[in-house]
C-alpha cells in the first residue's frame, strides 16, 4: 500500500510530538504543522491524504478558516480535532464537510480508524476522478464507472463498434446500464452530433407502439389533430435506441425490419413513404434464443440487428467495482440535493460489496439516493444501509479484484472474512462470535485488532496501525 500522508494543520508542538510518535512508526508521513489561515496556500504544493486541523481555541476563527479550507480542497478529508465543549461552536463548519471529529484529548485509538476511512475514501475519491478524466478523453466513455475486467471488455466493445454503423444488440439483465452503454456508442461515434432517441417498449401501451415508433398523421389516432414524428424520424441521421426489443408486438417487429432493410416507412395513416437514416441499438434482458423459440421474437428481426452483440455485466459479478459506482452516486446525489456526504466508512463499503445487488446498478443507485435524502453527512455509516443490504449474507466473488477461478486466498484472508461474518451474524457479540468460531474470546480479541474490525455495536479496539497493514 503507498504511504499516507498526513497534513497537520494548527497544531501545537506537543500534539505533534505526541501524533509523531504514535504514527510515523507505522510508516505515516507528516508534514510540518502549517497555520490554519496559511493551509489553503501551502497545501497547493503538497499532496496529503488526510488534514488532522486542531481546532486549539479557534472558536469562529477556526470555522471560518475550516470553511475556506473546504473550498479550496473539496474532496480532501479533514479529521477536525477539539475540545468537546468546542464542537458546538463549530457545527456550522462540521456540516460543510469535515469527515469526523476527533475529542480532545485525543483518543489515539479513535483517530487511527478515522484515519483509516478517511484515507480510505480519499483513494476512492482519486480512482473515481481518474474514471472520470478517462471518460472525458476523445475516445470518451463518460458516466461508464468500473475497473474489473468485465467493465473493460464493454468499454473495448465500444470502442470497436462505434467506429462503424452495424447494428448492436445490448444483451443484459435489467439494470445493468444498458441505456447508458447505447448512449456512449453514440456519443462516441461519427453521429454525437445528431439526434439520440430511446425507445422503451415496455413504457408505452401496445395500441401506441406503432405510432411512437414511426408517427402518425392527423386523424389516424383519436384525438391526433396534427402531423406527430416518431422515433425513427426524429432520430434522422442520429441513433434509436429500442429498450427490451421483446416488448415490441410482433406486428410492429415485422415493421421495424422492413425500416432496417429499407431505410423508409409510413406513418400510422400515411400514404407516402418516408426515409430516414438511423443506427438501430437493441437491447434485451430475456435470452434471445428463448425468446425466438417462444414466439416473443422474430428471428430474422434478431439477425438483422444482431451484427455485434455487447454483454452488460450483473453488478455481482464486478462487485469490485461497488465502491467507485457508490462513491460516483454519492457524489451526484450530494450535488443534486444539497448536502455534504463525502465517502463511506469501513463498514458500510464492506456491506456494500458483499449484497448480491438482484437489481444491479439501479438497485445501488437508488440504495445511495436513499441515504442522501434521509441522512446528512459526512461519511455514509453503515446505520445508514437499508436491512437487506446490511444483513446480506456474503457471496462468490469471481471477478472481484480480477480474480480467476484458478486463485486460491491465503489463510489469512480467508480468516478475516470468517470472523467479519461471525461478527455480522451475532450482531457484534464477541463472546457469542468466538463460541461460534470455536476459539476462546480473547483470542477473537487479538484477532479484531490484528485486523483493524469493529462490531456491528459499534466496538471498537485498537487496530495494528491506522492503515490496516499489519500481517
Amino acid at each position: 500500500m503507498n504511504e499516507l500522508r498526513l497534513q497537520l494543520v494548527g497544531s501545537d508542538p506537543e500534539t505533534e510530538a505526541r501524533l509523531r510518535r504514535r504514527f510515523e512508526r507505522s510508516g505515516v508521513r507528516i508534514a510540518e504543522s502549517v497555520p490554519l489561515h496559511d493551509a489553503p496556500s501551502r497545501l497547493a504544493n503538497s499532496d496529503p491524504d488526510v488534514v488532522l486541523l486542531d481546532a486549539g481555541e479557534g472558536g469562529a476563527a477556526a470555522a471560518d478558516g475550516l470553511v475556506a479550507l473546504k473550498e479550496a480542497f473539496p474532496e480532501l478529508p479533514v479529521i477536525l480535532l477539539a475540545a468537546a465543549e468546542d464542537v458546538a461552536s463549530l457545527a456550522g463548519a462540521v456540516r460543510g464537510g469535515v469527515f469526523d471529529v476527533v475529542p480532545k484529548p485525543l483518543d489515539l485509538t479513535r483517530l487511527d480508524l478515522a484515519i483509516k476511512n478517511a484515507s480510505q475514501m480519499h483513494r476512492l475519491l482519486r480512482r473515481v476522478q481518474q474514471l472520470q478524466e478517462r471518460g472525458a478523453a476523445p475516445s470518451g466513455f463518460r458516466g461508464i464507472v468500473g475497473e474489473s475486467s468485465a467493465v473493460r471488455d464493454v468499454i473495448a466493445s465500444i470502442e470497436q463498434v462505434a467506429r462503424t454503423d452495424v447494428g448492436v444488440i445490448l444483451a443484459g439483465e435489467s439494470g445493468t446500464g444498458k441505456g447508458l452503454v447505447a448512449r456512449t456508442i453514440h456519443d462516441s461515434g461519427e453521429r454525437k452530433a445528431r439526434s439520440f432517441e430511446a425507445f422503451h417498449a415496455a413504457a408505452i401501451p401496445a395500441s401506441l407502439l406503432e405510432s411512437e415508433l414511426f408517427g402518425h398523421e392527423p386523424d389516424a389516432l383519436e384525438g391526433a389533430t396534427a402531423p406527430y414524428p416518431g422515433c425513427c424520424e426524429r432520430a434522422d441521421g442520429g441513433s434509436l435506441f429500442i429498450g427490451e426489443l421483446c416488448d415490441l408486438s410482433l406486428d410492429v417487429q415485422a415493421v421495424l425490419l422492413q425500416f432496417l432493410r429499407e431505410g423508409s416507412f409510413r406513418r400510422l395513416g400515411g400514404t407516402s413513404p418516408m426515409t430516414a437514416d438511423v443506427r438501430v441499438i437493441a437491447a434485451t434482458s430475456h435470452d434471445p434464443a428463448e425468446a425466438i423459440s417462444s414466439g416473443r421474437l422474430r428471428e430474422d428481426l434478431y439477425y438483422q440487428l444482431n451484427v455485434v452483440t455487447i454483454a452488460t455485466p450483473p453488478l455481482r459479478r464486478r462487485t469490485g467495482d461497488v465502491p467507485l459506482l457508490a462513491q460516483h452516486f454519492l457524489a451526484r446525489f450530494s450535488g443534486k440535493y444539497g448536502r455534504f456526504f463525502q465517502g463511506f466508512d469501513a463498514e458500510a463499503l464492506e456491506s456494500l460489496s458483499r449484497h448480491a445487488w438482484p437489481g444491479n446498478i439501479r438497485e445501488l443507485e437508488n440504495v445511495i439516493e436513499r441515504i442522501v435524502v434521509l441522512y446528512d453527512g459526512p461519511t455514509v455509516t453503515a446505520r445508514m444501509l437499508p436491512p437487506e443490504v446490511l444483513d446480506a449474507a456474503p457471496h462468490v466473488d469471481l471477478d472481484r479484484h480480477d480474480r480467476g477461478l484458478d486463485e486460491i486466498l491465503p489463510f489469512v484472508e480467508i480468516e478475516r472474512r470468517e470472523i467479519v461474518r461471525a461478527l455480522r451474524i451475532c450482531e457484534g457479540n464477541v463472546s457469542h462470535a468466538a463460541e461460534r468460531l470455536g476459539i476462546g474470546q480473547a483470542t477473537l480479541y487479538r484477532k479484531i485488532k490484528k485486523f483493524g474490525l469493529r462490531s456491528r455495536r459499534g466496538f471498537r479496539e485498537p487496530a495494528a496501525d491506522p492503515l490496516g497493514q499489519s500481517g
